[in-house]
């Protein structure tokens, strides 16, 4: 019987239990440290989980309106004071009567990025130029008004979670492309290009982020014409920028490292010059393997807004501290409910972007690039 004749069969279905013992022994008991390991956290999570559980869910008070309902022997995290400060948490100090400005900047910006990363819709190169050009000038005039009829809300009201998005959004945009441009000024054949670049990077990687911040708002004023005072969250917004670019900027120049010398080569054997190659072969590649990177500079650039409480703001993390201390709700679990609540936020926020991250690896390959063979 010739092979044509032969139908092709699939391989018979292994049974569950087969496949999870499988995985059992690859992934926890593959050697005699792994098996150690697997009992000590195991230990861990029956003697720390059910006490956390217990505290934050089954013995917890979930109804109430003044710090009274949470007191009492035995009982646990403290819900109803994270709704009752739900509104600074998510506005800041922003007028209540104005605050459906800031919901029409939640939606859109939500429903854009929910665009931009659903695979099957159409028309990503539209609402991506949207969302960088359109988006920020939308942003600009409801948020500050004085325009259209609109009240005027200065930035000093502006906090919580907005704040917090709008300073890790502005910071991940604005750097990308900064970031860009000093990874390949750092190899520039120029030699006042190339140091200007090394002694940025090298300066704003020297130095914490805190320093840069207070920088921004006690020193930089000192530098500027008479009467010309910028706005402190303009300080704010362009000092985490820099600081972000300068990582970024050396996240991107690994990525041109590992990029074979061969595809240089074949670009120019094909004619094209220093721009189109770096537009069309080199960065896109560049920026594929350097994607888990990208992320956690992105990650970690969002958990440092926190650090702009030093200029005066009140971010989503400052506005629960400063719940903390409320009369009101004086009880011996607010501050554990409240950095329970915040913990729990900026995990679903970062836990997200890693998770974005890893689908964007397995579809686009990330962290492989060519070999340069023709």
């Amino acid at each position: 019987m010739s092979d044509a004749t032969l139908k092709q069969r699939e391989p018979p279905d292994r049974p569950w239990s087969a496949m999870a013992a499988e995985w059992l022994r690859e992934n926890l008991f593959s050697s005699w440290a792994s098996i150690l390991l697997t009992l000590l956290s195991i230990a861990f999570i029956v003697v720390a989980v059910p006490p956390i559980l217990d505290w934050a869910i089954f013995s917890a008070v979930w109804s109430g309106d003044a710090r009274e309902a949470c007191l009492g022997e035995g009982k646990g995290a403290c819900w109803p004071y994270i709704a009752d400060r739900s509104g600074q948490m998510i506005y800041g100090f922003y007028d209540a009567v104005e605050r459906w400005r800031v919901d029409i900047v939640y939606l859109v910006g939500a429903a854009g990025i929910a665009w931009l990363m659903i695979p099957r819709l159409p028309g990503k190169l539209w609402v991506g130029l949207a969302m960088v050009f359109a988006f920020p000038l939308l942003v600009y005039v409801l948020l500050s008004g004085g325009m259209f009829g609109l009240p005027i809300v200065p930035s000093s009201k502006w906090g919580g979670l907005l704040l917090t998005l709008l300073i890790s959004l502005t910071g991940i945009v604005v750097s990308m492309p900064l970031g860009i441009l000093l990874a390949l000024g750092r190899q520039s054949d120029l030699p006042v290009i190339r140091w200007l670049s090394i002694g940025f990077i090298e300066f704003v990687r020297g130095v914490p982020l805190i320093m840069i911040l207070f920088m921004a708002s006690n020193l930089m004023p000192l530098f500027l014409p008479s009467g010309w005072n910028p706005d402190k969250l303009l300080r704010a917004l362009v000092a985490i920028s820099l600081f972000s670019s300068a990582y970024m900027a050396e996240v991107v120049r690994g990525g041109l490292a590992a990029i074979p010398k061969g595809q240089r080569e074949a670009a120019a054997a094909l004619g094209l010059g220093y721009w189109k190659t770096t537009a069309l072969i080199t960065m896109p590649q560049a920026l594929k393997v350097s994607l888990p990177s990208i992320v956690s500079s992105c990650i970690s650039l969002f958990k440092d807004t926190s650090l702009i409480s030093i200029m005066g703001f009140f971010d989503f993390l400052q506005v629960i501290k400063s719940g903390n201390s409320d009369p009101a709700w004086s009880t011996p679990n607010t501050a554990f409910t409240g950095y329970l609540f915040a913990a729990l936020v900026y995990f679903a926020f970062c836990f997200g972007m890693s998770r974005y991250s890893a689908y964007l690896e397995r579809t686009v390959g990330g962290g492989k690039v060519g070999t340069g063979k023709a």
